[in-house]
Formats: C-alpha cells, sequence, structure tokens
C-alpha cells in the first residue's frame, strides 16, 4: 500500500492510497490501526509530508563509502542526533537557506526514513519490521558550516533549521518493501546525479537500528527514523558543492518515487 496525506479544496487534510494510475482512494480508519481503502476518490488539492512526525531520530555515518569520503571511522555503535519536527517540509515546497542564522554551506542527503507504526520497548531485531508503518524518502538537509564549525561539537544545530526535513511522497508499507535494506537510493542536483548507491552499504541495517534505537527507550507511533546518507554528499565535492537558491532537488529511492524541492533563500 501507498499512503499520501493531503489538502483537499476545502483545506481539510485527509489520508488515501496511492493508485496504480496515479489516482487516490480514501482511507478510512486510523492509519495507524489497520486502516481500510474505501472506493470513494480522494480530492487531492495539495500533497504533504505523509507524517506528521512525533519524533524525528537520525543516524549519523551509516554508509561505509559515506564514512571513506568524510575521512571517520567505522563506529562501534549507531552515530544518533536528532531534528526538530519544526525541520518538517512537504513535497514540492522549497529548502529555505538561513539567510537569518545565516549559512553558506547547506548540503543534501538522501535518506530511507523509516516511520514507526507500532509503539515498543526493547524490540528484539527479529520483531523490529513489525513495528513499522512504512518507509519514505528524506533529505536531511544540513548547514554544514554550523554542523561542524559553530555547533558546538553537536550536530543538532545545523540539522535542525525550518524545513531541513522534506519527506515523501508517499509512505509505502512493508507487504511492499520487505527488505529494506535493497534499495537503490540517489540524489538528483537539476538533473545531475550526485549520490547513487544502494541501502545495503548501511553499517547498521534497519532491524538493528530499531533494536538500538528502542533500547530502554519507547519508540512511539510517528516516529521517524532517518537510516543516514550515502557517499556523494556536496561536501565532498572537489570543490563543495553547496545548495543554491534556483536548485531543485531529487531524492530518488527504489519502490517509494521521487521527493523534488526547489531551493529558495529564507524571506
Amino acid at each position: 500500500m501507498k499512503i499520501i496525506r493531503y489538502l483537499n479544496q476545502q483545506g481539510v487534510v485527509g489520508f488515501a492510497t496511492q493508485q496504480a494510475d496515479g489516482s487516490a482512494l480514501k482511507i478510512a480508519g486510523d492509519i495507524y490501526n489497520s486502516p481500510q481503502t474505501t472506493t470513494e476518490p480522494a480530492d487531492v488539492a495539495k500533497l504533504l509530508a505523509p507524517i506528521q512526525p512525533s519524533s524525528i531520530i537520525c543516524i549519523g555515518l551509516n554508509y561505509r563509502r559515506h564514512a571513506q569520503e568524510t575521512g571517520a571511522k567505522i563506529p562501534e555503535f549507531p552515530v544518533v542526533f536528532f531534528k526538530g519536527i519544526n525541520t518538517l517540509q512537504h513535497p514540492g515546497d522549497p529548502i529555505l537557506l538561513p539567510t537569518h542564522l545565516k549559512s553558506d554551506e547547506v548540503d543534501y542527503e538522501c535518506e530511507l526514513a523509516v516511520v514507526i507504526g507500532c509503539a515498543g520497548k526493547n524490540i528484539p531485531r527479529a520483531k523490529a519490521l513489525d513495528h513499522v508503518l512504512g518507509f519514505t524518502c528524506c533529505n536531511d538537509v544540513s548547514a554544514r558550516d554550523w554542523q561542524i564549525k559553530r555547533g558546538g561539537g553537536q550536530w543538532c544545530r545545523g540539522k535542525s533549521f525550518d524545513t531541513f526535513s522534506p519527506l515523501g511522497p508517499v509512505l509505502v508499507t512493508p507487504d511492499e518493501i520487505p527488505n529494506p535494506n535493497e534499495l537503490k537510493i540517489r540524489t538528483v542536483l537539476n538533473d545531475q546525479v550526485m549520490q547513487d548507491w544502494n541501502t545495503n552499504d548501511m553499517i547498521f541495517d534497519v532491524p538493528t537500528l530499531i533494536e538500538f534505537l528502542s533500547g530502554s527507550t519507547t519508540l512511539l507511533p510517528g516516529t521517524v527514523i532517518l537510516t543516514g546518507t550515502p557517499h556523494g554528499v556536496g561536501m565532498a565535492q572537489k570543490p563543495p558543492r553547496w545548495l543554491r537558491s534556483g536548485d531543485q532537488v531529487s531524492i530518488e529511492i527504489e519502490k517509494i518515487g521521487a521527493l523534488q524541492n526547489p531551493v529558495a533563500s529564507e524571506p
């Protein structure tokens, strides 16, 4: 099932399932509790991020080639940081380059996002995917100057500006993606492929991440887990390729689709 979240012509938020022909049918019931597709067409005026996160938990340095390109050691345990839910951005809406707390080094990161559908604590690896509502695309936008030079040794400041977590376009349920660690993933910037790899390069796969993150910690429904980015980020280009106003960024993951956002300066 491919779930979308949308605004209708009256400005009311709804959920629907995307059909093979591109149409959408309304969902009845709670998406966290056995959502059922109806036969009623959805009046989709605007596509929204497929979920309103309860929290956003992120994993850094989780692809072997990305760790190599940044000169970092392979971590013994997952590297965890958090992004504020203020960072959420919808498909098609702009990534805003900070101008008030100015950044000149804003970077893209294609990531597979995992959405928790069923609360759990101390989840064993073998049952980890039973707690997943679905998978979607995310762009973990990062202000590298604030992340690395001005962040006080922490990543959260450089990762948590408004619009820095575009999410979408659809949420694909696990029955359509039985193995989230066998998916092609890439970033296309202005028609140029910048990242092009596979989620099988993750150091810690999705079940391992859920097991680790739920250790002594309850993962609530709506928790979004960003699973890291492959090599090819703008910071590692020679010279570095930072996002600029007028750019178009597309995050593309096999079996999910393309998350597309323009880039603009913060008003």
